[in-house]
Formats: C-alpha cells, sequence, structure tokens
C-alpha cells in the first residue's frame, strides 16, 4: 500500500451507514479526510430538497457519525463531505442497502418488512462437494423476455419465480425448463444496482449485462416490478432467491468489485477521494478493467468493503456463491481473506472468477489473483480458457475454428480441460470452470456457424453436443451459458452487452425445434451426477484414475476412467471425442461394454452392446462404452 494511505484508520466494527430503529436512526460514513460531513434527508427517492440537514461528527476510526431521534423508517437520505474548503456531489454511501429509482438517494428501510412468507424457513439446497456442481450461466432479459416464454414478469426477478410456465407447444420454460434440465447452481449476470440502464424509463427498450456498478449491496430497480419503490426490489430478490431454492438450485451472484461506472462521480471518490482506486505516478486512474478505472483491493477499508459485501448478501439474501468478474484484478490476499470469512458461514458456498484481467493493473502481477496462482487460493475457481479456446477457437478471432471444426493441433488443451487444469494452474480440478461459451464473446452456436459456414443444421447440432459433451464429462466444473442447451444464437454478436432483446432472448420455440439437444444435454448432466468417475473433485484420484488412450487419428481425443476404484458403479468407462467427419476407430482394452452414447443418442442404462478392442466412432460425435 502506497505511504499516503499508511495513516487512514479502518474502523473495526462492520460496515454500517444505517443503524435503524423505531426510536432513532444513527447514520454513519468513512471518510477519514474530510473537513466536514453532513446527511441530508429527503421524502422522495428524486427530486425537492431536504427537509432536515445533520452535521456528523468525527471519530478516531475515520468515521463520522450522527443519530438522529424518532422513526425514520421510509425516509430518503444522501451524505456529503466537504474537502479543501468545498462541498462534494451527494451520495447514498458506499454501503446503501435501499435506494430509490437509479439509486441516488438511499432509504432507511425496516430489512424484515421485505422479507417474503416462509423467509426465514429458507435453506440452501444441500451439496456435498463442489465436484458435484453444474453451473447455468444467465441474464434476466434472455430468460424471459420472449413472447413464447410463456412468463408474465418478463425481465424480472419474479421471472425465475414463476410456477408452471411454458411455450406455445406446452414445453417448460424459465424455472420449470431449469428444474427439467437439471442444473445445480444458476450464475445471475450483475443484479445490484447498476448504472447503464435508467429506472425511471422502463417503457423505453433498454438492455445491459449490468458490468457498471452504482450501488453494490441493493438489487437493480429495472429488474423489479416498482424501481419507485426501494422495498420492492429487495423483497422481489428474495422471493426468486426462495424460488430457485425449492426447486433444488442455488444461486450465484456476478460480482464486479474491480471496477465502477465511473470513479469520479462513484460513493467511493466522493466519501474518501484517492482512497479506492489505483492510479499511475501521473495521478491519472489505472485502468485494469478496461472500463475507465480498477479498485485497490490490497487497501484495508476496500478489502473490508468486498468482504464484508460478500457476506452481506449471503446473510441478508441467502445468495449460494459468486462469480467474480476480472478477479485478476483483486489481489489473492483479499480473495483468500473472502475464502475464510464465507468459509466460517457456510464452506459449501461455491467461489470462481475470471483469473485474468482486460488490461495490465498497477499492482505487482504476483500478487495478483491471475490464474496462474490459483494453487495458492484453495477453496477458489477460475475459468478453464484454455479448453474453451482448444475446442472452438481463440477469443479474438470469431473466423478461425479449432478442435471441433477439424484443426488439429488443439488435442493437448482439450485433455487439459478434461483433466480440471490439475496438469498446470490448478490445485484441484474444482477449481476450473470448464465451458465452451459463456456471456462473453459468441456463443457456442454462433461460433460454429462462423467456423464452419457450409455446414448444415444436422452437423453443427453434432458439433454442439460434441462440445457440450466434452464440457460435462470434464472433471472440472462445468459451466453451460443460458440457451446452449437449445441450439440458441446471438445473429453472431460478438459482444452482445447492449444488444436488444432481439438480439439477446432465448426464442422458446427452440426448445420445440431442437428437443433432441435438449433431452441429450438433460441426459449428460443427470450421466454426471449419477457416476462419480467424472467428477472425482481431487487431483489424485484423477491423476491415478484417468488415462488418455493412444489415439493415432488426429482431431480425436480417448481416455478411460477407473470407476469402481473411485467408488463408481460403473467399472471401466471409455469417452471418446471425435471432431473428424469421418468414422474413426480407436484400440480400447478387449472386453464387452455397454454403450451410453453414441451417435448423438445418450441412454445411460444402454443403447446396445459392444465386444471387441476396436472401437468405430461415428462422424463429429462422442462414445462412451462403460462395464
Amino acid at each position: 500500500m502506497t505511504a499516503e494511505f499508511l495513516d487512514w484508520p479502518v474502523p473495526r466494527s462492520p460496515l454500517a451507514e444505517v443503524e435503524y430503529s423505531q426510536q432513532a436512526t444513527r447514520f454513519s460514513v468513512w471518510s477519514p479526510k474530510a473537513e466536514q460531513v453532513k446527511v441530508n434527508l429527503y421524502r422522495r427517492g428524486e427530486g425537492g430538497v431536504p427537509f432536515e440537514s445533520y452535521p456528523m461528527h468525527l471519530q478516531v476510526d475515520g468515521t463520522w457519525t450522527v443519530a438522529v431521534s424518532g422513526n425514520l423508517n421510509g425516509v430518503f437520505y444522501t451524505f456529503q463531505v466537504q474537502t479543501a474548503g468545498k462541498w462534494k456531489s451527494e451520495t447514498p454511501g458506499i454501503f446503501a442497502k435501499a435506494v430509490g429509482v437509479n439509486g441516488k438517494r438511499a432509504q432507511v428501510l425496516d430489512l424484515k418488512e421485505t422479507n417474503p412468507e416462509g423467509w426465514d424457513r429458507d435453506a440452501r439446497p444441500v451439496l456435498r462437494s463442489f465436484s458435484d456442481v453444474v453451473l447455468y450461466e444467465m441474464h434476466y432479459r434472455d430468460f424471459s423476455m420472449d413472447q413464447e416464454s410463456g412468463i408474465s414478469h418478463k425481465g424480472k426477478f419474479l421471472a425465475l419465480a414463476e410456477q408452471g410456465t411454458k411455450n406455445a407447444e406446452g414445453l417448460a420454460t424459465g424455472l420449470e425448463h431449469l428444474k427439467e434440465l437439471g442444473v445445480n447452481h444458476v450464475c445471475l449476470l450483475p443484479s445490484y444496482d447498476y448504472g447503464s440502464v435508467d429506472e425511471a424509463r422502463l417503457q423505453m427498450p433498454q438492455y445491459n449485462w449490468g458490468y457498471d456498478p452504482v450501488n453494490y449491496n441493493v438489487p437493480e430497480g429495472s429488474y423489479s416490478t416498482n424501481p419507485e419503490d426501494p422495498a420492492v426490489r429487495i423483497k422481489e430478490f428474495k422471493q426468486m432467491v426462495m424460488a430457485l431454492h425449492q426447486a433444488g438450485m442455488r444461486v450465484v451472484m456476478d460480482v464486479v468489485y474491480n471496477h465502477v461506472l465511473d470513479a469520479g462521480t462513484s460513493a467511493f471518490e466522493l466519501t474518501a477521494p484517492g482512497y479506492f482506486f489505483r492510479k499511475h505516478a501521473d495521478g491519472t486512474y489505472a485502468n485494469g478493467s478496461g472500463c475507465g478505472n480498477e479498485t485497490a483491493s490490497e487497501r484495508p477499508m476496500m478489502r473490508k468493503f468486498i468482504l464484508e459485501s460478500v457476506l452481506y448478501w449471503i446473510k441478508e439474501y441467502h445468495v449460494d456463491g459468486f462469480r467474480f468478474d476480472l478477479m485478476g484484478i483483486h489481489d489473492v490476499e483479499t480473495m483468500n481473506a473472502i475464502r475464510k470469512a464465507v468459509d466460517q458461514l457456510d464452506p459449501s458456498i461455491f467461489l470462481y472468477g475470471e483469473g485474468w484481467a482486460a488490461n495490465k493493473p498497477a499492482f505487482p502481477l504476483e500478487l495478483l489473483a491471475m490464474k496462474g496462482r490459483m494453487a495458492q487460493m484453495p477453496g477458489i475457481a477460475a475459468f478453464g480458457d484454455e479448453m474453451r479456446d482448444a475446442l472452438r477457437g481463440a477469443w479474438n478471432n470469431n473466423k478461425k475454428g479449432a478442435f471441433l471444426t477439424g484443426v488439429s493441433g488443439h488435442e493437448k488443451n482439450v485433455k487439459f480441460g478434461l483433466m480440471g487444469a490439475i496438469q498446470g494452474w490448478a490445485a484441484t480440478p474444482t477449481q476450473m470452470i470448464s465451458y465452451v461459451s459463456c456471456h462473453d464473446d459468441m456463443c457456442i452456436a454462433d461460433r460454429i456457424k462462423a467456423t464452419t459456414q457450409r455446414a448444415s443444421k444436422e452437423e453443427r447440432i453434432r458439433l454442439q453436443k460434441l462440445a457440450l459433451t466434452a464440457v460435462l464429462v470434464s472433471q472440472g466444473v462445468p459451466l453451460i451459458w443460458c440457451g446452449d442447451e437449445l441450439l440458441r444464437d446471438k445473429k453472431g454478436v460478438h459482444n452482445s452487452y447492449n444488444s436488444p432483446d432481439s438480439v439477446n432472448a432465448i426464442a422458446w420455440k427452440l426448445k420445440t425445434e431442437h428437443m433432441d439437444l435438449f433431452h441429450y444435454i438433460r441426459e449428460l448432466i443427470s450421466l454426471r451426477k449419477h457416476h462419480v468417475a467424472f467428477h472425482m473433485g481431487k487431483a489424485e484420484l484423477v491423476k491415478k484414475h484417468m488415462e488418455f488412450l493412444p489415439v493415432k487419428t488426429k482431431n480425436v481425443v480417448a481416455f478411460l476412467l477407473h470407476g469402481q476404484a473411485v467408488g463408481d458403479t460403473w467399472n471401466e468407462i471409455i469417452v471418446v471425442l471425435n471432431s473428424c467427419k469421418q468414422t474413426v476407430k480407436v484400440r480400447v482394452p478387449q472386453g464387452t461394454y455397454t454403450i451410453a452414447i453414441k451417435g448423438g443418442e445418450l441412454k445411460e442404462s444402454g443403447l446396445g452392446v459392444f465386444k471387441g478392442h476396436l472401437l468405430a466412432i461415428p462422424p463429429q460425435s462422442a462414445m462412451m462404452i462403460y462395464r
């Protein structure tokens, strides 16, 4: 930490900018270098002037406080800080828990009033091990906006709480679709209050992924049925969490602590100027995020903020996991502190992130939570882009394919991913997220189309099945991007962060059109769950009981799992991934096997019997046999 911040005191007590009771409310804001601080009270979430302002008093820990008598439940407030003789703009504070429209003002709120009926009995579904996690990443609007979704609360938190929704042909959509698919962790794109959607103009078409944080500890208003009422977004988020829990799924939040919408107007800068962001020697903001700024997680108060924010979402909203955007901007010590604090609440909460930064951060690389340092961060996972790129091609060239499209030379990294990166940067296979597409970049259907322009639809479906087979038989933690099980596309858009619903929304007629693909992925998830050999969870078990079979043909990968040795009901399992356009033959140990997968069909109990030692694998498909 730079010398200029060494004398900034850090409070020992938790960040609590508002402590409410019916008799009085205590306000506090951390601003050690301020000359004066005041809290302004408002009747409304926007417009008008304060009906009261109270000067605050500096404490030895750098916090300014004041207690205001009376029942302030429902009153809006802002903090205002004076430095260098000038009053800065008003801010809701860095830890606002309830805000009005567009998050400009915070509200004093009795949070117990936001608990839906049965909230005290809500419980996260049981998770035996991180090796059992199957992730499904999604955006609220993508999942529910289609006119054939059968969902009433389109684009809202409550879209994921509706029961019995169906498409025009009567097939399950929404929550029912997720239950049918069999995933157990739903990763929601940013759900905190963000700045790129105007909550006061929701009648106008607006779309954004939300990677532009404003208030980290409040749900986004545009996903609520009434962003004007701070209590509504909180209650509806809780209703969604409870519905997913009751359906057997855990909730993962995508969190973006690495940067804010605008550093200069952020609550961080308006309360403690200069402290929360890394800067270059010339005073300009560092930009490891590629979004104009990067936060300084290594500074004690920023670390404290991130840690307490994570704990707040767990305690108040019953969130079960976190995806850290651009985790490589944060320091290793901070990520380990988060893991340690989370373990004290519930060690089954899953933490993972992007083990890289967009640009070079202004901090020593050897101290950052980059993918290459995952062994120093036990209990935290990172995206395995080696496997993604090996399967479909590198992110920076949409038209260049890889293993799936018959480009040789990628077999090694496919194997690397199938083993869960344990021969590289992962200490355990559960530290690698296995995936072929996510919200970033092209979804897999678009990427296959872009790299196989003359391929028929049937061929593209074969390759999609092959890609997702690789993901779901990997020893890493598998992640599916929403709609990949339906051949969803995004019209070829590479970065659809603000593209309209016509690009991003899943067309639910695709489920009717591609039920074969959906059933295949559903059965693949079920098979993975039933057989521990596909998710052993420990590096030593994978190294001992997974072996790659010698294959002479390029663009073919084959491996054998000793299932019985790890407690599986299947003894020996052989999987072959063949991206060639012709049938290939692979030598396997002599024996009699049951065929579980062949030619794009899957049946766990068996599609037939194979006897011998020379296995023929149909073109552009996976094959699985067992005995």
